[in-house]
């Protein structure tokens, strides 16, 4: 990110904030598995189909998803699987200081972290 100019930073930014969105990392972990309609999405992450779809289109303006229609279905798909990597990264450091945190509680309260 050294040098990068300012428009590019708001890009970056405004990718991030896509993810920022609990739904929408449940829909990307749905997706791992490969393509889903809005229908089984809604069901499988318990929310209307409405509700993904806004999710889908704003997952599909940032270029995270690619559509494709197929009669009366549009299916949706991982348009960079690299996301993945990211995603475990991320998952990995929480899962880091969450354990350190609960080591630290545990010397202080004597229970086992």
């Amino acid at each position: 990110m050294e040098q990068m100019p300012d428009e590019a930073l708001s890009e970056v930014a405004a990718y991030f904030q896509v993810l920022s969105e609990p739904t929408r990392l449940k829909i990307l972990n749905l997706l791992r598995s490969g393509e889903r309609n809005v229908g089984e999405l809604a069901q499988l992450c318990g929310f209307s189909a409405a509700n993904i779809s806004r999710h889908l289109a704003l997952m599909s303006k940032s270029g995270l998803v690619v559509r494709e229609s197929r009669g009366t279905s549009v299916y949706y798909r991982m348009a960079d699987e690299s996301i993945y990597a990211l995603c475990d990264l991320v998952c990995g450091n929480i899962a880091r200081q969450l354990q350190r945190s609960a080591a630290s509680r545990a010397v202080f309260t004597g229970t086992p972290g």
